[in-house]
């Protein structure tokens, strides 16, 4: 998973990894992404370059997040601590170890995930490079060439693999012959790669916003990158700020963020808009289901994968 979030800044870092059974990696993985506010990796896993279909499973994996160094450490700790005990008996194969930690400079943390970042083909046609590989593309891919620096958004997360897959199913015409998207709004953008993605596959105007500066100058960067700059306007601009419509609406952000801004969110969808929504734990599915129901879009389909759910509505035309 290796996406870091929201950043402090900091010249100083403390990683703590956790040594747990596979299948407790995602639960783990989320709430330390909660603790942190920074995302987290994952290791112990081998990756074919082109598909998730190859990957290893271990019987232990090792999940690290980082902490500014100047912050409460010992208190984060003890709630990994606490987490791990109150909730690793329910995994076969869990055994009680203490977290390991470790001290690293800020440029060491940005650079090591990169090892474990190589270029990933989602869907039908899109690759997502990262600029340091090689990749030997085919006539009808579409490259997005991503440097994500310390933004959120490789790709390589399930949540954002799955936006990209109804992304292209809808701008494809796939979903809806003959129905063409103009406008796009990307909130929470990170990298810029789902805005990118749109641009790339046929948007007329992208729209990216992010509360991150960070996130905010790694998507500008990633836009002139992949020569979508003239598309795509990336700010950080509240979203109670944004004015128009739009024909397609993305949010990968956190299921209790989603429901929070369910209003804002729909009252921007243009007629025979599609609004997707990810970043969903599967089991809170209905959280986000009951509090859109509450709005006028419809629910098209729900995609599934690992314990990542990606909800897709559709506001009438």
């Amino acid at each position: 998973m290796c996406e870091p979030a929201t950043v402090m800044k900091t010249t100083e870092w403390v990683q703590i990894s956790c040594e747990v059974p596979t299948a407790m990696v995602e639960s783990v993985a989320e709430y330390l992404i909660e603790l942190s506010s920074t995302g987290v990796t994952i290791e112990n896993r081998v990756l074919d370059t082109f598909s998730l279909d190859t990957l290893e499973e271990t019987p232990f994996v090792s999940v690290t997040a980082y902490f500014p160094a100047e912050g409460p450490v010992e208190e984060m700790l003890r709630h990994i601590q606490e987490y791990l005990a109150a909730n690793g008996p329910a995994y076969p194969g869990y055994v009680r170890s203490d977290p390991e930690l470790k001290r690293i400079a800020e440029e060491d943390w940005s650079s090591s995930w990169k090892e474990n970042f190589k270029p990933l083909r989602v869907g039908t046609h899109l690759v997502i490079r990262p600029t340091w590989e090689e990749f030997a593309a085919d006539a009808a891919d579409i490259i997005i060439d991503l440097d994500p620096g310390m933004a959120f958004g490789t790709g390589t997360h399930a949540t954002t693999r799955l936006c990209l897959t109804v992304l292209e199913r809808i701008l494809s015409g796939e979903t809806t012959p003959g129905w063409a998207a103009r406008k796009v709004l990307d909130v929470g953008t990170g990298s810029g790669i789902l805005g990118i993605a749109a641009a790339k596959l046929g948007a007329e105007q992208v729209v990216a916003i992010d509360v991150d500066e960070d996130a905010v100058r790694a998507a500008a960067e990633n836009c002139a990158l992949n020569g979508v700059s003239a598309k795509m306007q990336v700010s950080d601009t509240p979203l109670a700020m944004i004015g128009g419509f739009f024909d397609v609406i993305l949010a990968n952000i956190l299921a209790e963020d989603l429901a929070r801004l369910a209003p804002e969110l729909t009252e921007r969808l243009a007629p025979g808009g599609f609004l997707v929504l990810s970043g969903i734990l599967t089991e809170k599915e209905p959280l986000v289901a009951d509090r859109y129901a509450d709005f006028d879009p419809d629910p098209v389909e729900v995609l599934r994968e690992e314990d990542w759910s990606c909800m897709v509505y559709r506001r009438q035309p």
